[in-house]
């Protein structure tokens, strides 16, 4: 996944692009993008500083699991 300064350097070369993009629309579309990235840029950087821990359930919790019954055989037999 890249890094929070590789979508900003994206960010850059599109906000470039669009500056020195005679068409309108397609400016417009170059500016966006930028702007896009730069937002991935705040969203990778908050992801980067979020840790995330899992801890395994303790053996005390399993005890307290309903424990599932042998269920008796409906089978007829003959």
């Amino acid at each position: 996944m890249p890094s929070a300064n590789e979508y900003r350097i994206k960010a850059a070369e599109l906000n470039a692009l669009g500056k020195d993009e005679p068409d309108q629309l397609a400016r417009s579309n170059y500016i966006n993008l930028a702007l896009a990235y730069l937002r991935l840029a705040e969203q990778a950087e908050k992801n980067a500083a979020t840790d995330i821990v899992y801890e395994t359930p303790s053996s005390n919790l399993q005890h307290h699991q309903q424990q599932q019954q042998p269920q008796p055989d409906n089978k007829k037999h003959t």
